[in-house]
């Protein structure tokens, strides 16, 4: 395996290898695989989607109406909460709604005519395309929303807005209302995908379809034991 480091090639040599990267990518790095295991892996797009952070100089507006969450049911950010109370080392969450915030926001692009990968490989390409103006619009405008009735006025109540925006976010999910019945779990495009081949191993929580911490450990010890013939 050639990789670079610092604009030098390196070369490593082993007599097995597992490939543990985004899954669909495989198929331009190992160009000698199946076709259908190219296109076993080649069926897991990444979810796009952003996460939106807003920071406020106060939250009394969610305390006054009793709220930490608000869903909205169609419109662009699906939803607002309030940060998680997380303190680390030094670091101390605010403990009143006079404390300033951080609220959350996430928005997923979608098309109600595009299913299956097709439909994420299209909301990258819209999510990509969209402007930080756009973005920042929807914030002011869905915060007037939820929180104008409490006296929030995003024209002045908003102290900074920050857009984390994911083109390949999420491990492709099967528990979608477009997804196929597949008679056996052979069947599975990412089962197919995530066979040995030859001397490579392929792990990722892609290889489980599943956005999961314990999808990758999974299947990284699933691949090494294939690879070591355990199993």
């Amino acid at each position: 395996m050639t990789y670079v480091h610092s604009g030098n090639a390196h070369t490593v040599r082993a007599k097995h290898c597992v490939m543990a990267c985004y899954n669909s990518a495989i198929p331009y790095i190992c160009d000698e695989l199946p076709n259908e295991q190219k296109q076993g892996l080649a069926y897991n797009v990444k979810i796009p989607l952003t996460y939106t952070k807003v920071v406020v100089p106060n939250w009394r507006a969610f305390a006054d109406l009793g709220v930490q969450f608000v869903f909205y049911t169609n419109d662009f950010f699906k939803q607002v909460e309030l940060d998680y109370p997380v303190s680390i080392g030094g670091y101390e969450f605010g403990k009143s709604p006079d404390d300033p915030m951080v609220l959350h926001m996430c928005y997923v692009p979608y098309f109600d005519d595009i299913q299956g990968p097709e439909q994420w490989r299209a909301g990258r390409r819209k999510l990509l395309e969209t402007p930080f103006s756009t973005f920042e619009y929807h914030v002011r405008d869905q915060l007037d929303q939820a929180l104008g009735g409490a006296g929030f006025d995003a024209e002045n109540d908003i102290s900074a807005i920050t857009v984390n925006r994911w083109a390949h976010g999420y491990s492709y999910s099967p528990g979608l209302l477009w997804e196929p019945h597949y008679d056996s779990e052979s069947d599975k495009p990412w089962v197919k995908g995530r066979q040995p081949h030859g001397r490579i191993g392929i792990a990722n929580s892609d290889a489980g379809a599943a956005a999961d911490t314990d999808s990758a450990i999974y299947h990284g010890h699933r691949a090494v034991q294939e690879i070591l013939g355990i199993r």
